[in-house]
């Protein structure tokens, strides 16, 4: 199940009165693909949608709406409804509907029903993606004018929504998280923004976490290449002058680091007979990395 139906269905378990039921229709059918006064088709590939349509009219005009259906190549079921004659006049008149452009008429809906009308517009031509991927909604608005409106009333409760032409739509998106945030509360649907602002917490950690790992990862090679640069430098000491012809202190340092490659400066001065410091450790392999660089230089050997 896709994340644009579980809007869709709790959307339609949220329009639940008659102010409601009226305002969401009035969305539906604005922003439904044809609507002249002698044809209007409402079409969705969302059962949901369609049920809920097909109730909303019922509800507004007192009477049934046949539902037909058909199967497109892709296997999806494409559910609509088509009214023509006089049933086409009555909703017409009913929601005072322009022709041929198509404008919302904020006197229709009283404002606390401007949430619920928007509804109706995403359940016409609306979508959301999966936020676990990306953050993106969108109307497919069918013309210039409704797209505009729509932008700015989307404007209006502090959304930012732009339009753009697709393939001949006019297309209303909205990109920033917490703007669809917005504007899936304002339209109902509040589980889904408290799913989206969970999955939202999710990915912010599980990209922490990565970030650490990758860290501690690079941390561990930076440390290796380290220990395997002192490693290099202790073999050629022994090799040149002997490990016995050091001091105690660094040789001491030399054989731990032999013997434990993973080990850090930290554990190493941790495990000398006499303990000391990190710093001190580190102190300790800059003067065999020294005597190293003399021997391959063939300059005189010296503690210093």
């Amino acid at each position: 199940m896709s994340f644009s139906n579980d809007v869709r269905i709790e959307i339609s378990a949220s329009v639940n009165d008659k102010e409601k039921r009226f305002a969401c229709l009035y969305g539906m059918l604005l922003f439904c693909r044809t609507l002249t006064e002698k044809h209007i088709c409402f079409q969705s590939e969302s059962s949901v949608t369609s049920e809920l349509f097909g109730r909303l009219y019922k509800a507004v005009f007192r009477k049934e709406a046949e539902c037909n259906t058909q199967i497109r190549k892709n296997g999806i079921t494409l559910y609509g409804y088509d009214f023509s004659g006089i049933a086409a006049e009555e909703i017409f008149s009913k929601y005072k509907f322009t022709y041929p452009v198509r404008t919302i008429d904020s006197e229709i809906i009283a404002t606390n029903s401007l949430g619920v009308f928007t509804a109706g517009a995403f359940l016409a031509c609306g979508s959301v993606n999966d936020p676990s991927k990306e953050y993106h909604l969108e109307f497919a608005c069918p013309q210039e004018k409704l797209a505009e409106q729509l932008s700015i009333l989307l404007g209006d409760i502090g959304v930012t929504a732009k339009t753009v032409l697709r393939r001949g739509q006019h297309i209303v998106y909205i990109k920033g998280s917490e703007s669809i945030e917005d504007t899936l509360t304002f339209i109902g649907a509040q589980q889904c923004t408290l799913d989206l602002m969970n999955m939202k917490i999710y990915k912010d950690i599980r990209n922490k976490a990565n970030r650490i790992a990758n860290c501690d990862a690079a941390n561990i090679d930076k440390v290796v290449k380290a220990a395997l640069k002192q490693i290099d430098d202790i073999k050629l000491i022994d090799k040149r002058i002997g490990l016995d012809n050091l001091s105690d202190e660094l040789r001491e340092v030399a054989v731990l680091r032999l013997e434990n490659i993973d080990m850090s400066l930290q554990e190493i001065g941790e495990t000398l007979s006499e303990p000391i410091s990190r710093s001190g450790v580190n102190h300790r392999f800059k003067k065999l990395a020294k005597i190293a660089e003399e021997l391959r230089s063939g300059g005189a050997v010296s503690e210093k």
